[in-house]
């Protein structure tokens, strides 16, 4: 007998890519689980499903940096300024990305590259591990959304964010839709999926400066001028990055969709004052904010 939930939930994170450095990504999640029924006459009670598979994939996965353990391209060592940290070193073709955070902030995959399957083979083990004994196969489907314009990756962090959006290195997959003068943009909405494609969003205010950031002795000997430093402490602990400019926005505002809708609106608006814009921004699968300028 076999179950199945279509949408159980979506995963955002970002993870390290030799290639690309830190992309930000959003899947939806389908499960089908294979079983026996139980005293119930069920594989699974539905309920069950919902809450209790949803909640092993948010704590494994969601947003979290997903590190490949077998890729060359990156090293995670403990921190030696907090207990419960980790130094994360990433070295790609794009550009180099330093951090610390606590552990909880990185999932560690036994795998050479972060893809649907290994992610996939990953959450399957730990969700299986944790099912009654009549529940004897999972299937887990993982993908990204259909979207039928532009999109663009992202990572950012929430230092005032009291849940996981406080983690400094986790991202979104997200589309955009531009008005001006109440008539929808492509041009503008390709404009900015560009400029932000593979990108790290931060905060002005988060900026530090070099004496006060805390990395590994690695990465304190690979930093360049190029390097921007952003640190800040929150809820969870001490969250530090340093990022390469050229795979960098710095924004005036904290990064919440909401904040970052309005940064679109007066970018757009200080190019062209006597228009009118309207930004509908989405972090990730079917949710965003609307600005006005």
């Amino acid at each position: 007998m076999q179950l199945f939930v279509k949408d159980l939930t979506v995963i955002d994170f970002s993870y390290c890519c030799s290639q690309r450095g830190i992309v930000g990504e959003s899947w939806i999640v389908d499960v089908l689980l294979d079983g026996t029924l139980n005293d119930m006459k069920m594989v699974l009670d539905f309920a069950v499903v919902k809450k209790q598979i949803k909640a092993i994939i948010d704590d494994a996965v969601d947003h979290k940096l997903l590190i490949a353990e077998q890729c060359s391209s990156v090293t995670v060592t403990p921190s030696n300024y907090h207990d419960n940290h980790e130094f994360v070193d990433l070295t790609s073709a794009r550009a180099s990305y330093f951090l610390q955070s606590p552990s909880c902030a990185f999932a560690k995959l036994p795998c050479e590259n972060i893809t649907t399957t290994s992610v996939k083979q990953y959450l399957t083990d730990i969700i299986l591990a944790q099912l009654p004994n009549n529940v004897q196969g999972l299937v887990l489907t993982l993908r990204p959304e259909q979207i039928d314009s532009d999109f663009y990756h992202y990572t950012h962090g929430l230092k005032l964010h009291d849940g996981n959006c406080q983690r400094i290195a986790h991202g979104h997959r997200s589309k955009i839709e531009l008005f001006h003068n109440d008539k929808r943009s492509e041009d503008l909405e390709h404009f900015w999926c560009q400029r932000w494609q593979d990108i790290y969003i931060a905060s002005e205010a988060d900026r530090v400066a070099k004496s006060d950031i805390q990395l590994s002795s690695t990465a304190e000997n690979l930093l360049t001028e190029n390097h921007q430093l952003f640190a800040y402490q929150a809820p969870q602990g001490r969250f530090d990055i340093a990022v390469d400019s050229k795979v960098l926005e710095v924004v005036d505002c904290d990064s919440t969709v909401e904040l970052l809708a309005d940064y679109i609106a007066r970018q757009l608006k200080m190019q062209q004052p006597k228009d009118h814009f309207t930004v509908i921004a989405y972090e990730g699968v079917g949710k965003g904010a609307i600005a006005h300028a």
